[in-house]
């Protein structure tokens, strides 16, 4: 024996309230879609919806198609049938409303809904009553309308009243319907009219200055730019407005997004690719779906074809902003150049865009990278800002040009410039190769300094860092700890077996072992006159408290993390150097 299944009004009405939409507001925008749809499907004359709000009652009319009594029993008390909506003609795509659920949202602020319609078909004006118990009448109305058409009225419940206030009626006619192409109307104030970016102008200058004006309004800055936007597929127009200050990648971007010209959400995610975060949109598509609640966007093939198109337009819009006003672009880059650096990852174009116009920090200050290749053609790029910041005065003495690769996106980008020129030349600066560059110290100072050499080495040599002596720019700097991709790879080797089991211990001891000896190197530089005092110490105890001291303000500088001997080294010498201090005082 089959059974059907017992629909529970009430609990779908709870659903909806609190599962599907976000804010009992929505019943203005369903009843607005029913209204423009039944117009839609009517096809003739000028379409008219006007709001009445009074005395916690709405009312909506519209000269649409109307429905017949049959119409009225298939439409508004049949809830998941889509079959016969779309005999009757009610699910074409270029209708606003494609679940059948739009009336139930009435029963958000009223516990009846009231409709009263004429069908174009000539049939009389049919009454319906429906009740949130789930329960409906239909009967004759009282008096026949004027013309085809239907009236929907509510009477709110005391708990929704604010719902209802006229003046909230009218603010959410018109956020959701200010577009639509037919004339709507709140106690007889119209609320609608064409999309900004499709109204006429007297020039592209004045159109410019309303469109930015529109925005101004709608997102509370005004735009450093307006782009245009249009995706015939998805049959979508819009704008999107450029941010003036700088936007935060990690936040979700979202746009005002309208079908079909009724307002879908102010909050829609996922239109623009993840790197656009520095543009607003304002769209509307006729082809693009909505979810079920209509407050966002289907994710289909349609929407990632549309999203891919508009990255598209952004990218070509900063294309011709570089050959037309290169000033602008520039100001664009100091503002947004996290997002231009996302997309250069992938797009050639926009790498081309970045080498030539976007400025880098470099050894020899901020310039581009096609500038700094003309400087240095054998350039090089640190892959942290630590490193840079540690290295760039030392090699730019020595005449190696160094690029602050240390920022989101830097680095892949400096390895990418082979793409657009398999000419290019910019590796990432080895620090042990930086001490090839430093000059050797005068062979009389280098002699004398032989015992102090000694001595040092044997404090170091525990600390597995070797000792080097060398005459280099800048003066001022007294020590410079340099160390190799090898040696930071053998040195995590090490620390890694220290902290493993003995399996993994025995595991990576032999991993270690197959790797080159390489040591890091503290670089003293002889130029400074620090340095060449410690070098003539004749106490070597002192001279060895000294380069621990020396040793551990370089791993500091430098940004270097520290280990525990590495502590326990500065921690010594700090200690060892004041009990000298205030025993030579003594």
């Amino acid at each position: 024996m089959e059974n059907a299944f017992q629909v529970d009004l009430r609990g779908v009405v709870d659903l909806l309230s609190r599962h599907l939409y976000s804010s009992p507001r929505v019943y203005v925008r369903e009843l607005l879609q029913n209204a423009a749809d039944a117009i839609t499907a009517r096809a003739e004359g000028e379409g008219r919806v006007a709001i009445e709000v009074a005395e916690g009652q709405v009312r909506v009319h519209d000269n649409g198609v109307g429905l017949t009594e049959a119409e009225v029993h298939t439409l508004l008390a049949t809830i998941g049938r889509s079959s016969k909506r779309d005999e009757l003609g009610f699910a074409r795509h270029e209708f606003l409303g494609q679940f059948g659920i739009g009336l139930l949202s009435g029963f958000l602020v009223a516990d009846e809904i009231h409709v009263e319609t004429r069908s174009v078909t000539g049939a009389p004006t049919v009454s319906w009553i429906g009740r949130s118990d789930g329960t409906y009448q239909v009967s004759p109305a009282p008096a026949e309308r004027p013309e085809p058409g239907t009236t929907v009225t509510l009477k709110a419940r005391r708990d929704a009243a604010e719902w209802v206030d006229p003046r909230t009626v009218a603010e959410l006619a018109a956020l959701y319907g200010s577009l639509l192409p037919i004339a709507v109307t709140v106690n007889g104030v119209a609320t609608t009219a064409d999309p900004p970016w499709l109204s006429p102008h007297d020039s592209p200058d004045a159109r410019r200055a309303a469109l930015l004006e529109y925005g101004r309004q709608l997102f509370g800055f005004t735009p450093f730019d307006v782009i245009d936007l249009d995706v015939p597929e998805a049959a979508l127009t819009g704008v999107a407005f450029v941010l003036p200050s700088p936007a935060n990648p990690t936040a979700r971007a979202t746009h005002r997004v309208y079908l079909k010209r009724m307002l879908l959400t102010e909050r829609a995610e996922g239109v623009l690719p993840e790197w656009a975060f520095f543009a607003r949109c304002v769209l509307d598509a006729g082809e693009l779906r909505p979810t079920a609640s209509r407050e966002a966007l289907y994710e289909d093939d349609l929407l990632e074809h549309t999203r891919d198109h508009l990255g598209r337009q952004l990218r070509e819009w900063l294309v011709r902003l570089a050959e037309t006003d290169p000033a602008r672009l520039r100001a664009f880059l100091r503002l947004h150049h996290l997002g231009v650096k996302a997309l250069a990852l992938h797009d050639d174009d926009m790498l081309r865009l970045v080498d030539r116009w976007l400025e880098f920090e470099t050894s020899d200050g901020p310039m581009t990278l096609a500038q700094f290749r003309t400087r240095h053609p054998q350039g090089r790029f640190t892959s942290s800002v630590d490193e840079f910041r540690q290295l760039s005065a030392v090699s730019g003495a020595q005449g190696v040009g160094l690029v602050n690769g240390g920022y989101v996106y830097d680095s892949d980008i400096l390895q990418r410039l082979q793409r657009i020129d398999p000419d290019i030349r910019l590796d990432r600066l080895d620090p042990g190769e930086l001490a090839t560059h430093l000059g050797p110290v005068d062979p009389g100072a280098d002699l004398a300094a032989r015992p102090f050499l000694s001595a040092a080495a044997r404090v170091l040599d525990p600390l597995g860092c070797e000792l080097v002596l060398r005459d280099f720019d800048p003066a001022s700097l007294p020590a410079l700890y340099l160390t190799s991709r090898a040696a930071e790879h053998q040195a995590e080797l090490r620390e890694a077996k220290e902290a493993a089991d003995d399996l993994w211990a025995d595991v990576l001891g032999a991993m270690e072992r197959t790797v080159a000896a390489d040591r890091p190197r503290l670089v003293l530089n002889h130029r400074n006159p620090l340095v060449r005092r410690v070098v003539v110490l004749k106490d070597l105890s002192l001279a060895a408290t000294a380069v621990e001291a020396l040793y551990g303000m370089a791993l500091l500088h430098g940004h270097h993390p520290l280990r525990a001997a590495d502590t326990a080294a500065l921690n010594r010498s700090f200690l060892g150097l004041l009990d000298w201090a205030v025993l030579g005082k003594e």
